[in-house]
């Protein structure tokens, strides 16, 4: 006889884990099942962010931006340390341990929770059940009352550039070089390829980033986008814009391998050579053999998941989170929507607020936002005020040698309701949730105004850039005198 549970969910990352977890605390029978397993045939928990996404990355980051002070910012402060190298294979190390640390924690929460773990690839059948095909070539049939599909997303993959071990990489790889290469290739100038790219140029390297599209960062505002552009050319990413890779070609033998890069621009035909090359052209849903042909959930045009505005498929009892259905793939809205569904099938009227997912890029500066950006509500026809506040006028940040960047917030002329926050600076990532909170609960840029803000802290820059939105900033020269 199969085993039955109130929910099944097909997926143990970010979105899954978190969902598997709330639909246990609240009481129901819950499995989730998860097809990664480790070279010693244990099941590996936390999916892409966790073991090669979000945290990984962030380490890499940390440790990376730790050298660069260390290496060309600390005499400044009068700190001298002689000669500074770094050690990669620590480096990654660390990083590793922490990605251990994090899964191994996931997993007794599982056990403290009680939340079964099946180990194989899911997939929904009719009749909400679940077939788990295990590693030994066994399958089981689980029966379910609901089933929650977070099967997540992969990397795409381009055809001018496959993928060739060691040489050119996804963004798994390029977490694990082991070594800083001279010259460094990324296609694509998203999230993923200016992390990266930012990783190994602290290091040394030479980093040509190829991006099709013709302008920087289209989807954060642009504002934001030029300063963020004019930072990363400082900072040595040799950033191509409107550069269509056309195809790759690996030269040389052994150790001495490279990568010709073959591609089109404004000016024609080119090409550059690098000794590695990082595909980070974006992401796709994972759909492979999740659903089988009769089970009968729909997928959108564009290969999703297709639910509605709380998560369910066409299918009653049947829902799907994260990277699989529309939206932005974001940790923070798969978990936040993996909460959201186990409570509604726990029978609570549960929702999400779209308009308030907090977007970030981990560069530094960092690039931080929120809601809408002016040139979206222009296009709309929204009448708005703007409020910009730098931090090169703030204290903390003179006094922290970290004053690149700006805080620019938008709210509705009519009603004052702050419809966009947009942040570029060295702590933008934990600034932002000022705004997310501030957004939540519907708040008008006077809100801002007349809240105490502590002195002096680099959160004054929400504050005045609130100011501002009136003509009232006390720290920056305001752009119309009353």
């Amino acid at each position: 006889m199969s085993q039955k549970f109130d929910v099944v969910v097909i997926g143990a990352g970010p979105g899954g884990y978190v969902a598997a977890i709330r639909a246990a605390q609240l009481g129901l029978k819950t499995a989730c099942v998860e097809k990664w397993i480790d070279d010693k045939g244990a099941t590996v928990l936390g999916g892409t962010c966790l073991n090669v996404g979000c945290i990984p990355s962030k380490a890499l980051l940390d440790s990376t931006y730790k050298y660069h002070m260390a290496h060309s910012e600390f005499k400044i402060h009068g700190i001298s340390t002689g000669d500074v190298s770094i050690d990669v294979p620590a480096m990654i190390g660390r990083k590793d341990q922490i990605v251990k640390n994090l899964t191994g924690g996931i997993a007794g929460l599982f056990k403290a929770n009680g939340v079964t773990v099946l180990a194989g690839k899911g997939k929904v059948l009719d009749g909400k059940r679940v077939e788990v095909s295990k590693s030994d070539g066994s399958t089981e049939v689980v029966e379910a009352t609901n089933i929650i599909i977070a099967a997540g997303s992969v990397p795409v993959n381009i055809p001018p550039a496959p993928l060739a071990e060691g040489l050119i990489l996804d963004s798994e790889g390029a977490l694990n070089i082991d070594e800083t290469p001279k010259r460094l290739g990324v296609i694509g100038a998203g999230v993923i390829g200016l992390e990266m790219g930012s990783v190994w140029a602290r290091l040394g390297s030479e980093v040509t980033v190829l991006e099709a599209m013709a302008d920087f960062l289209p989807f954060c505002d642009l504002d934001m986008a030029k300063d963020a552009q004019k930072t990363f050319k400082k900072q040595g990413l040799d950033i191509r814009l409107n550069a269509r890779v056309t195809g790759t070609e690996i030269k040389g033998k052994g150790k001495k391998q490279e990568v010709l890069v073959k591609f089109t621009d404004a000016n024609g035909e080119q090409e550059i050579t690098v000794d590695k090359l990082i595909v980070a052209v974006g992401r796709r849903p994972y759909t492979e053999a999740l659903l089988d042909t009769g089970c009968g959930v729909d997928l959108d045009e564009r290969g999703f998941i297709a639910v509605d505005g709380q998560c369910r498929t066409n299918l009653p009892g049947v829902y799907a989170i994260g990277d699989v259905v529309r939206g932005p793939m974001l940790a923070h809205k798969a978990s936040e929507e993996g909460v959201m569904v186990a409570d509604i099938i726990h029978g609570h009227k549960a929702q999400m607020n779209y308009d308030c997912i907090p977007g970030i890029i981990y560069t530094h500066p960092e690039l931080a936002w929120v809601g809408k950006n002016e040139q979206q509500l222009k296009a709309e026809g929204v009448k708005i005020k703007v409020g910009k506040f730098p931090f090169a006028a703030s204290g903390r940040a003179m006094a922290s040698q970290d004053t690149e960047g700006f805080v620019k917030l938008i709210a509705d002329e009519a009603t004052d309701r702050i419809l966009g926050c947009h942040i570029i600076g060295g702590q933008a990532s934990e600034l932002i949730a000022q705004a997310v909170i501030a957004m939540e609960f519907g708040s008008t840029a006077e809100d801002l105004q007349l809240t105490v803000f502590a002195h002096p802290t680099v959160s004054e820059a929400i504050h005045e850039a609130a100011l501002a939105c009136d003509n009232h900033a006390i720290h920056v020269a305001n752009r119309k005198k009353r």
